[in-house]
This record gives C-alpha cells, sequence and structure tokens, in this order.
C-alpha cells in the first residue's frame, strides 16, 4: 500500500510539469494522450509479476518508442518522461539480472544531449533522468519486498492456525476420547454392582464423578494449550482403571527423570493402549514395561484376551484409528516409531520406542 503510494505520487510529480510543457506549446491534446498511453504501459510493466523472463520486453520497446520519436514533435516539454524509460530498464534489469540494462538506463536520457537541436532538450530533465529512474526503481522494489512480506507473514498465520488446530483436535481426541472410554466402563460397571447388590457399587459412582470432574478440567486445559502430562500418575491411574474392571496389571519401571517431550510422547503412547485394551480386548491380565537401554526408551504394553478380527483385513486390537495416527504423529516428531504384533492367539503386544537423543 505505501509503496504504491509512494509509486503514484512520484509519476504525478513528473507527469504534471510535462502536462503543463504541453499545454504551453499548444500541444496539449495529443501530448496528452500520447503521455496517457506511456503511462499506462509504463504502470503495467512495472507493477506486473512477470511469468516468463522476457515476457514483458515488447512493453519496454514500445515504451521506448514513444520516450524518443515524440520528442521531435513535443520538444523540450517531452523530456522529463526519460526518466520512465530509465525506471522500466531498471527494474527489466533487476528481472533478467542484466548488466547492459543497467547501463542503458543510466545513459538513456544523457544520450540525446547528442541531438543537434539543443532548443528540443531541456538539460535539467535529461542529466536528471537516471537519478529519477532509479528512485523510482527502488520504490518498485521496495513496494514487491513489502508485499512479498505481507504474503509471507499471512502464510505464516496460516500456518500457525492450522498446527493450533491440529493440536487442539490431536489433543481433545486423544485425552477426551480416551477419558469417554473410561466413563463408559465405569458406569457399566457400576451398573453390574447396582444389579448384583455389590456394596462397591457406591465407591465405584464417586470414582465415575470425579473422572467426570477431570474430564471437564482436562477439556479446558486442552482449549488453552496448558495440559501437561506426567508419566507416573498415567501408569498409576492405568493400574487402577485396569484393576478395577478385573484385570490382573503388572508394571515394571526401570527408567526415570526422562525429558519432557519424551515424557509426554510416552504417556499419550500409554493412554492409547490401555484405551485399546480396553475398548478391543477381554483382557485378564495386562503387563506394562518402561524400559531404557542404549539411549531409547521402549514402552510395552501386552495383555492377552484380544478378540478376533471382524474382517480379515484387520489387525485384531490394534485398529488403524484416529487415535493411532495421532500416537505416530506424536513419537516420529522425537525420532521414535511404533510396533503392534500378535505372538500367538489371543496375545497382543504394543511397543513404542522414542529415542533420548533426537
Amino acid at each position: 500500500m505505501l509503496g504504491g503510494l509512494a509509486l503514484a505520487a512520484g509519476l504525478t510529480a513528473l507527469t504534471t510539469p510535462v502536462l503543463v510543457g504541453l499545454m504551453r506549446s499548444g500541444a496539449g491534446l495529443a501530448g496528452g494522450v500520447t503521455l496517457l498511453v506511456l503511462l499506462t504501459l509504463h504502470i503495467r510493466f512495472v507493477t506486473e509479476t512477470p511469468v516468463r523472463r522476457a515476457g514483458a520486453w515488447w512493453i519496454v520497446a514500445v515504451q521506448a518508442w514513444l520516450t524518443y520519436l515524440p520528442l521531435a514533435v513535443f520538444g523540450a516539454a517531452w523530456t522529463p518522461v526519460f526518466a520512465l524509460l530509465s525506471g522500466a530498464l531498471l527494474v527489466m534489469a533487476a528481472r533478467i539480472g542484466s548488466v547492459v540494462l543497467v547501463a542503458l538506463a543510466l545513459v538513456c536520457g544523457p544520450v540525446v544531449l547528442a541531438a543537434p537541436d539543443g532548443v528540443m532538450i531541456d538539460t535539467a530533465w535529461v542529466l536528471a533522468a537516471p537519478l529519477l529512474g532509479v528512485v523510482e526503481y527502488t520504490m518498485v522494489a521496495l513496494a514487491r519486498r513489502i508485499r512479498s512480506l505481507t504474503e509471507a507473514r499471512a502464510d505464516v498465520m496460516r500456518k500457525a492456525v492450522a498446527l493450533e488446530r491440529r493440536r487442539f483436535t490431536r489433543d481433545l481426541h486423544d485425552l477426551v476420547g480416551h477419558r469417554l472410554t473410561v466413563l463408559v466402563l465405569k458406569a457399566q460397571l457400576v451398573q453390574r454392582l447396582v444389579d448384583e447388590g455389590d456394596t462397591r457399587a457406591g465407591g465405584e459412582a464417586k470414582e465415575t464423578l470425579e473422572l467426570l470432574r477431570d474430564l471437564s478440567a482436562d477439556v479446558r486445559a486442552v482449549a488453552h494449550g496448558l495440559r501437561s502430562s506426567s508419566l507416573a500418575a498415567e501408569l498409576g491411574s492405568a493400574r487402577s482403571l485396569l484393576e478395577s474392571v478385573r484385570v490382573r496389571c503388572q508394571i515394571k519401571v526401570s527408567c526415570r527423570d526422562l525429558p519432557g517431550d519424551v515424557e509426554e510422547a510416552l504417556t499419550h503412547a500409554l493412554r492409547e493402549g490401555v484405551t485399546n485394551v480396553l475398548r478391543h480386548a477381554e483382557a485378564r491380565e495386562c503387563s506394562i514395561q518402561l524400559l531404557e537401554r542404549d539411549r531409547l526408551v521402549r514402552l510395552t504394553i501386552r495383555n492377552d484376551g484380544v478378540r478376533p478380527p471382524r474382517r480379515p483385513c484387520d489387525s485384531g486390537q490394534w485398529e488403524r484409528g484416529q487415535g493411532l495416527l495421532n500416537l505416530a504423529e506424536r513419537v516420529s516428531i522425537l525420532g521414535g516409531w511404533l510396533e503392534a504384533t500378535s505372538s500367538r492367539p489371543g496375545l497382543f503386544t504394543f511397543n513404542a520406542y522414542v529415542p533420548l537423543d533426537n
């Protein structure tokens, strides 16, 4: 915007003396039409974004013709337009990287001083043409630079918005989806205990209510990007949850004080793995191991009770859903990877590997 306004102001300041001189010489109409055509071509050339390196040569050629030829008709009043030709040549020189065009831009005005009829030339304007051309080129280059930076900034903002949207949907799915799965299981357990007249129903109902409160707090934290994960807390939660639905859980941890990003990725992996045990298996036993060897941390979740696949192409317990895609994205950023295998019928093993040096 500012570059365009500066260019418009410069062209106005340059063409006003031309129009005044043409009016004084009695060639106002013809000179005005010629100047309008020249300005139209010039503005189109200096403001366009060239697709091909030599795509606008014809505009420069016509502008040169409209600069030199009318000089014989309109005389000294026409000499300020040499600044326009000088600016156009500098713009073209910058586009194709030509030193020859720079030299032509600097001499296109002063060269007419060699004309035999000096009355036809305004010496001051001719000598000033190269300087005015440089000024115009600087304004054009500045305007393009500003436009380029504006577009780059808008692109960065669009990418930032997309990344934030991706973070929000990923965290919402990974965290809230897990909480909802737990709540459904808890509600089913409470209903079964109530039907059986078990005194544990009241305690389970209280835990369900606490889970609902945690879910509300988690949603607010995700919305504000304040969610922080604790692997130790998630391990305790996983044991408590699995045992509450009568799954025997064994946990073995041999590494402590993990980097924050590694701990967060493994926390999500643990949460996703436990969720899949609860959703897609009728497990009776589940073991969770967190081991480190050669600067590589491995989280292993192994469970029995895997249901047979519904379709031949399915992998049984582990379905390639949004949770797996989110988790694969998280660990791949850290240079890690996932593995899921069935070692024997009904037994499923999920591994998440994350290097400490990433």
